[in-house]
């Protein structure tokens, strides 16, 4: 399955800076079993009405329960929950 986390930013222009480390702490999580792979997509729009990050995880639908209680995920709540504004989750096969 894809999961998807969408992620509008308080301050668009953080994006950039914030990329690295997003990207290093969601790597983390391909130590979990069924976790194959993580990518990171950027907007390439400057339009207030867009969302600026997007991190796509694929797994098998098993591996998410465990990625919920994951170090890396709850990380990412803890460390950058304050920069983000509003985020969307989504999954698909």
């Amino acid at each position: 399955m894809r999961h998807f986390i969408i992620v509008k930013l308080k301050d668009p222009r953080e994006k950039e800076a914030l990329a690295g480390p997003v990207k290093a702490l969601f790597e983390q999580a391909l130590e979990i079993q069924g976790i194959h792979e993580v990518k990171l997509h950027l907007s390439c729009s400057e339009r207030p009405n867009r969302y600026d990050m997007m991190i796509e995880i694929i797994m098998e639908p098993e591996a998410l329960p465990v990625y919920d209680a994951s170090e890396p995920h709850l990380r990412w709540k803890q460390e950058y929950g304050s920069h983000i504004e509003a985020k969307a989750i989504f999954d698909c096969e």
